[in-house]
């Protein structure tokens, strides 16, 4: 509602879409849907480091994808940032401490299908943001995903609770910075560099949360956690110092 009433204010033109792409805004919409819920399920079966491992293998998917559908050609340095940031991740998130084999099968399979879905919204994505804007691209892909939400067992149910205005400020903050604004940004880098580039560069979010939870929350980060954070760093600056050199 909230990205409805700036567009309709601010550029009301971006609203507007053909009938043509409805189909694949609402294909787009229900893939954003799945990967939330798949997170989550995996979030409710298995330890977050591993939901968030798992779910961050995504950009593989996406490269598998490019090379084998797009023709898109990786260069070394674009092959050893998807390793990087994999094992940078794996590192940060402090998986080395879980016995990954002996996790819940089904926690498992969510987070390996969070990966899949969130591989294929990149992909969707920058489909969809060849003709159109990328606020545009969120907004209907959030508006689908809300009507994807409400098919399950007791739709608009969260708008029947009464909520304290503490709750109402977090619940405000996460759909706006941390859904809205983060995936709109997300869309941005989706139209200026490629989808295997984006999805790499994503890998810094959870890098980001655990920095700010060891600045913030006073979590403490062993030394493996911060060679991770430096894995992932280092490899966003090698992608980026591989396309400069193209």
């Amino acid at each position: 509602a909230v990205l409805l009433a700036w567009l309709a204010a601010a550029n009301p033109s971006a609203l507007k879409i053909s009938r043509q792409s409805l189909p694949r805004f609402i294909l787009l919409g229900f893939v954003l849907a799945a990967t939330m819920f798949t997170y989550f399920y995996a979030i409710s079966k298995i330890q977050v480091a591993a939901a968030i491992l798992l779910q961050y293998q995504s950009p593989v998917l996406v490269a598998a994808y490019a090379l084998a559908f797009s023709g898109e050609r990786h260069s070394t340095s674009t092959l050893l940032a998807i390793a990087g940031s994999g094992l940078g991740c794996y590192l940060a998130v402090g998986a080395y401490t879980l016995d990954l084999l002996s996790l819940n099968k089904a926690g498992i399979i969510g987070g390996l299908s969070a990966a899949a879905f969130l591989a294929c919204y990149t992909l969707l994505s920058e489909s969809a943001l060849r003709r159109y804007k990328p606020w545009t691209v969120l907004f209907y892909a959030s508006l689908f995903s809300a009507v994807a939400c409400n098919l399950l067992p007791t739709p608009l149910e969260g708008l029947t609770r009464s909520y304290d205005a503490t709750q109402w400020f977090w619940i405000l903050f996460i759909s706006i910075a941390g859904t809205a604004v983060s995936l709109g940004l997300y869309n941005k880098g989706l139209r200026m560099i490629r989808s295997t580039h984006a999805s790499v560069t994503a890998t810094l979010q959870p890098i980001s949360a655990a920095v700010i939870a060891f600045l913030f929350l006073d979590e403490i980060m062993g030394p493996w956690q911060v060679v991770g954070v430096a894995l992932v760093v280092a490899s966003i600056i090698l992608l980026q110092l591989g396309r400069e050199k193209r």
